[in-house]
């Protein structure tokens, strides 16, 4: 946007508003982000964080991604990932279970608000889950309770096991609600992708600190560092922009006694329909073995099958970068089928009359698109994966700084990148909804 749109956008009173309502309800996130679960006992969970073992590289993700909120283990130590994860398993429900592809289809704005409806109280038995989930995983990664008393639901540690649980799950539920109201009374539907944008950035400046913090390769570091990112940013952004225009032509249609003529349009096709979950579904499951692996390890005991399990495929293992890459392309071509084969354009274009030249309407040109989808869908599933392990192959060549090249992580890169594009398309739109026209500004 030019310097006069930044003037117009100001001088807009209902857009101002909408910024700032944003920009406080933001603010309110990160306050409620430093309130403590209470009973949490804070040196385990430092004793976790400055591990090196195959919990350390998941809990700095989850801490990445929550915005630092889970090394304080505050009552937004969840974030609104259970709510994130509802959505997905709705979406991956809808093709199996054919009542609910039936219901998509005939009807989809009821469709949308039925989804929107048990996704919401599918996110409380989620966030309950995840809730003890993390409980429990901290505890047996620390080798003690992160309570100040046991964590169980029987005798004395009912209740404060009872209060950790409606703390966590109460405020991941204050967070979606944030959430919402950005998008209602804020910026349009980037609601709960700005809150989770607000926890990655914040832990940027902190991480650049402890890489200058660095006395005899601080600067050089942090120059390569922004140097790499930029070079990336750019690389994101344009794979996500990658489009492959599926020529389609459309009836004419009858006005008074004339008939136009038929209309050629495209249908663009994503590169990367799949964003940022593959890699978030990898890096879980990826940690899952090494995890379980912890379980049956005695102290001191450096060897055995657990332990080379630990030691191989833990975050810092020699075969994660590989298995993270695979699992990275397999998961993103799974996720892009699942989305795509939702939307269904065979039925949809076939509803409006339209064809792809020299493909027979229906079921047949569902099939070609998939076609078309997944030969697309390859290179932008190999670049997912190089950004991932993109960190991994760095510290290769300068092991010393392994962890500054971790200061935002490739799942939070391509957030930060997809939600300041699509903050900037909607203040765009809001622009012109509201008069802004720079042709007559210009002149």
């Amino acid at each position: 946007m030019k310097r006069s749109a930044w003037r117009y956008l100001w001088q807009s009173e209902d857009i101002r508003k909408k910024l700032i309502l944003t920009v406080l309800l933001l603010i309110v996130y990160r306050f409620a982000s430093n309130i403590p679960v209470p009973g949490i006992d804070r040196t385990v969970i430092s004793s976790i964080a400055q591990g090196t073992g195959a919990g350390a590289g998941l809990f700095s993700l989850l801490d990445m991604l929550s915005g630092g909120t889970i090394a304080k283990f505050s009552i937004l130590a969840m974030g609104v990932y259970p709510y994130i994860t509802a959505q997905i398993i709705l979406q991956l429900l809808v093709p199996i279970i054919p009542a609910l592809e039936r219901r998509m289809k005939d009807n989809p704005r009821e469709g949308r608000v039925w989804m929107e409806k048990w996704t919401m109280l599918l996110t409380i038995p989620m966030a309950l889950l995840s809730a003890v989930g993390q409980v429990t995983l901290f505890t047996n990664l620390a080798g003690r309770s992160v309570l100040t008393t046991p964590f169980g639901f029987t005798g004395v540690s009912l209740l404060p096991t009872l209060t950790v649980l409606i703390s966590m799950v109460g405020g991941t539920m204050f967070g979606i609600w944030l959430g919402q109201l950005i998008s209602e009374y804020g910026i349009p539907n980037q609601g709960l992708s700005l809150i989770i944008f607000a926890g990655i950035i914040a832990n940027i400046p902190l991480g650049l600190r402890n890489v200058l913090a660095d006395t005899q390769n601080g600067w050089w570091m942090f120059l390569m560092i922004m140097a790499i990112l930029v070079i990336t940013i750019f690389a994101i952004v344009y794979v996500q922009q990658g489009r492959r225009n599926v020529p389609v032509l459309f009836p004419g249609r009858r006005i008074g006694n004339r008939q136009s003529m038929p209309v050629r349009s495209n249908l663009p096709l994503m590169v990367n329909m799949a964003g940022m979950i593959p890699l978030i579904f990898a890096q879980t499951l990826l940690s899952f073995p090494a995890l379980v692996a912890n379980f049956f390890l005695k102290p001191g005991v450096t060897t055995g099958f657990a332990a080379w399990v630990t030691q191989n495929f833990g975050s810092s293992g020699t075969f994660f970068p590989l298995f993270y890459f695979l699992m990275v392309v397999g998961f993103t071509f799974f996720y892009t089928d699942v989305l795509f084969t939702q939307q269904n354009y065979g039925d949809t274009l076939k509803k409006q009359g339209a064809q792809i030249p020299g493909v027979v309407r229906g079921n047949p040109t569902q099939k070609y698109l998939s076609r078309v989808q997944r030969r697309i869908t390859l290179p932008g599933a190999v670049f997912l994966g190089v950004v991932a392990v993109l960190p991994y192959i760095l510290s290769i060549f300068v092991p010393s700084a392994r962890n500054s090249f971790f200061v935002i992580s490739a799942a939070g890169l391509l957030i930060v990148v997809g939600v300041v594009r699509d903050t900037f398309t909607i203040i765009e739109t809001e622009l012109k909804v509201h008069g802004y026209d720079e042709s007559l500004i210009k002149g």
